[in-house]
């Protein structure tokens, strides 16, 4: 996907993070308890986040969510996606999960990595849409509260889907 490149998926643009979405996607982490946090280093480098798997959504200008992930040889791996909350529900999410599954593979990732709250079971159901499988669980995974992950991958492999 070109930085250029714009894609629609119910009512929403994906595109690439773009610097000036430091902010944006800062305050839809503060509201997304559930994606985890960021330190406030990480923070501080959010505009260094400009890649190949960072993407945001937006409506009519306004960044409605974000996908980040990171690639390494032919794996990928989801490290956060987030809507804020009053566009959770309408497509944005999976027109950013649609987006970054059409980047990877199109890059040549045969296998795409995620964990997620054990609690969190709308996003697993989420995941699954999109032909993930849980392949794992790792006990203590996440801090504030405890609690263990599942582990999802999804094959890239044959035609999209």
């Amino acid at each position: 996907m070109a930085a250029e490149t714009k894609r629609r998926g119910a009512a929403c643009t994906v595109r690439r993070f773009a610097r000036e979405d430091a902010h944006a996607v800062r305050d839809i982490f503060k509201q997304s308890p559930q994606a985890g946090a960021l330190t406030e280093d990480s923070y501080k480098r959010l505009p260094e986040w400009v890649g190949p798997l960072a993407l945001v959504s937006e409506r009519a200008g306004e960044v409605t969510g974000f996908f980040i992930g990171r690639e390494a040889a032919n794996e990928a791996e989801v490290l956060n996606l987030a809507v804020m909350p009053k566009y959770r529900r309408l497509g944005d999410g999976g027109a950013l999960v649609s987006a970054a599954l059409e980047e990877m593979r199109s890059r040549g990732v045969h296998n795409v990595f995620l964990e997620v709250r054990e609690s969190n079971l709308g996003a697993i159901a989420f995941y699954e849409s999109f032909g993930f499988s849980k392949i794992g669980r790792r006990k203590i995974y996440y801090r504030d509260p405890e609690e263990a992950a599942i582990t999802l991958e999804k094959k890239l492999t044959g035609p999209p889907g």
